[in-house]
C-alpha cells in the first residue's frame, strides 16, 4: 500500500512537543471532523456514476473525492459493525494465554488501556456504538459478550472502562487540540482518509455505480493499485451522498475470497447526541489507571490525578528499530529496519522455539542471504538471518526483490 502522508493536522501545539503522557493519551482520540483530502488527484480515472438503485446524479471520481474532503459532518450517532480478516495463523489460544499473563503480571497495564484494548479490533467481527458532538466530544463502545468497553473523549478528558475487569484509565489532552495525535481507526471514514491521502499516479480511482448504507443513499467509489505486485485487490467506500461521509468501507485482497476488512456503519443518525452521552464517573470501587502508570492502578478518590509523563518517547523507539527507512514506491512500498543482528533462532541453536516460528512462515532466499517470510491475507514481512525486517501490503515474491534490491 502506498505511504500514507504525514498527518496535514499537526499545528504548533504539536511541534512544541507537550508532555509524552498527553501526547500518548491523545493517539486514541475518537475521530469527529472530517481531515482535509488533497485536491489534487494525480492518476485519477473520470467515471460516471452508472444508472443503478437509488438512483442519483451523475459524478465523477474527482467530484466525489471532493465531496469527501468537504464534509462538515461534527454531530453523529450509530452502530458500526467491523469485520477484519487478515487470515493470520491459529496459535491454538496461545496468544490469548501470553496477553492474560502479561496483564495479571503487570506487563500490559490496564485492561481498560485503549492502547491494548483496541488492538481486538484487528481479527474477527465486532459492533461499535459511536457518537460525536463537534472535536471535543466523541464516543466509541466496544460491545462485547455481558460486557462493554467504553472510551470517552470530553474536553480535555480521555476515559477508557471496561465494565468487565470494572477497570478505569484516564488520560488527558490540549484543549486547544494541539496535540491530538492519531488514533486507530475505527469507523469507515477513518479507512477512507489513510486509502485518499496514498492517491497517486500508481493508482486507479473511479465511481461505480450506487448503493444504500444504513438506509442511506450512497456513491460507490472504487480505489485500485495499477502496479504489479501488490496484495491489494480493490478498495470500495460508500459516500453519502448528501453529507460526503464515508458510509461503508470495503478492502478485498488481491488473492480473492472475502474482504480483509469491512466496516460500516448499520445504523446512522446525524442529529446531536444528547450532552450526558459523554459523561462519565469512574465507577465506585474501579481501579483507575493514570495515563504513563501501566500496571499501577488506585482505588477512585474522585479527584483523578494529572498524567504523568511516559516513561519512553516515540522517538527513543524510532531509535531502536534501526532508523525506518522506505524502499520503492507506491502501492509496493515496503518499510525496512534493523533489529541489530536479532534475526530469527534457527537450526539446533533455535531449537523447539526455532522450529515453531520457522512452521509460521516461509522459508526464502535471495541476494540478501536467507530469511523467513510471515503473510496474512494482506501484509507480509520477511525477517533475515542477520536481523533486518521487510514489511509491506505486497507478494512474497515482491518483498524478496525489495529485499535484494535494498541489499
Amino acid at each position: 500500500m502506498a505511504p500514507y502522508a504525514s498527518d496535514d493536522m499537526t499545528t504548533a501545539g504539536e511541534a512544541d512537543e507537550p508532555r509524552a503522557g498527553r501526547r500518548r493519551a491523545a493517539r486514541y482520540v475518537v475521530p469527529v471532523t472530517v481531515m482535509g483530502v488533497a485536491a489534487a488527484t494525480i492518476g485519477l480515472v473520470p467515471a460516471i456514476a452508472d444508472s443503478g438503485d437509488p438512483d442519483l446524479p451523475e459524478i465523477t471520481a474527482a467530484q466525489l473525492i471532493e465531496k469527501i474532503a468537504k464534509s462538515d459532518v461534527e454531530q453523529l450517532s450509530g452502530t458500526v459493525k467491523i469485520t477484519t480478516d487478515l487470515g493470520l495463523p491459529n496459535l491454538g489460544g496461545l496468544e490469548s494465554g501470553l496477553a492474560s499473563g502479561a496483564v495479571e503480571r503487570g506487563e500490559g497495564g490496564s485492561p481498560a488501556d485503549p492502547s491494548a484494548k483496541l488492538t481486538e479490533l484487528a481479527s474477527g467481527t465486532h459492533t461499535l456504538r459511536v457518537a460525536a458532538d463537534g472535536p471535543d466530544r466523541q464516543k466509541v463502545s466496544l460491545l462485547e459478550d455481558a460486557a462493554e468497553y467504553s472510551l470517552i473523549h470530553n474536553g480535555k478528558d480521555v476515559w477508557g472502562y471496561d465494565s468487565r475487569s470494572n477497570e478505569v484509565y484516564h488520560g488527558t489532552v490540549d484543549e486547544t487540540g494541539g496535540d491530538r495525535g492519531k488514533q486507530p481507526p475505527a469507523t469507515p471514514k477513518d479507512f477512507a482518509e489513510e486509502i485518499l491521502k496514498s492517491v497517486d499516479d500508481t493508482t486507479s480511482v473511479t465511481v461505480d455505480g450506487t448503493a444504500q448504507v444504513a438506509g442511506r443513499d450512497a456513491y460507490k467509489l472504487v480505489v485500485e493499485p495499477k502496479q504489479s505486485g501488490s496484495t491489494v485487490g480493490a478498495i470500495s467506500i460508500a459516500v453519502d451522498h448528501r453529507t460526503g461521509l464515508p458510509l461503508k468501507f470495503t478492502l478485498t485482497p488481491a488473492s480473492g475470497g472475502t474482504a480483509v476488512v469491512d466496516v460500516g456503519f448499520t445504523r446512522v443518525s446525524f442529529d446531536r447526541p444528547a450532552a450526558s452521552t459523554f459523561d462519565f464517573t469512574p465507577p465506585k470501587g474501579a481501579k483507575v489507571t493514570e495515563d504513563g502508570e501501566p500496571g499501577h492502578g488506585r482505588e477512585h478518590s474522585g479527584k483523578p490525578g494529572e498524567a504523568p509523563q511516559a516513561p519512553k518517547s516515540e522517538e527513543d523507539l524510532a531509535k531502536g528499530l534501526g532508523g525506518l527507512t522506505m524502499l520503492g514506491e507506491g502501492w509496493n512500498s515496503v518499510a525496512t529496519f534493523d533489529t541489530g543482528g536479532q534475526g530469527l533462532p534457527t537450526g539446533e541453536a533455535g531449537g523447539d522455539l526455532g522450529g515453531f516460528l520457522g512452521s509460521l512462515g516461509d522459508q526464502v532466499k535471495g541476494e540478501f542471504g536467507k530469511g523467513t517470510v510471515f503473510s496474512t491475507r494482506l501484509v507480509n514481512a520477511l525477517i533475515t538471518e542477520d536481523g533486518k525486517v521487510y514489511v509491506g501490503t505486497v507478494t512474497k515474491d515482491a518483498l524478496v526483490k525489495a529485499a535484494d534490491e535494498g541489499k
